[in-house]
């Protein structure tokens, strides 16, 4: 038994040119979480343009449907917390 370390994984092994991970994102969609967490202020997403926060809110796996205003409710809702 290993004494509590972080094991390594081996690539998962190539089959006709595409891994298991590639396979697997074809078939089911792919989401991978952002590094950063988004840094806009309330007022930011008030004057936010409704391409930007379609491309926020699908870059973190969040739903863009609704109008503008809805996007806007729901992005500070998801990414503003109170102090």
């Amino acid at each position: 038994m290993s004494g509590g370390g972080m094991e390594s994984v081996a690539p998962a092994a190539s089959v006709g040119g595409s891994t298991n991970g590639q396979h697997a994102r074809e078939r089911c969609g792919y989401f991978q979480m952002p590094l950063h967490y988004p840094r806009y202020t309330r007022g930011d997403y008030e004057i936010m343009p409704e391409w930007k926060l379609d491309c926020l809110l699908k870059e973190y796996g969040l739903p863009i449907s609704g109008d503008v205003e809805q996007k806007r409710k729901y992005a500070i809702g998801a990414f503003l917390w109170p102090h």
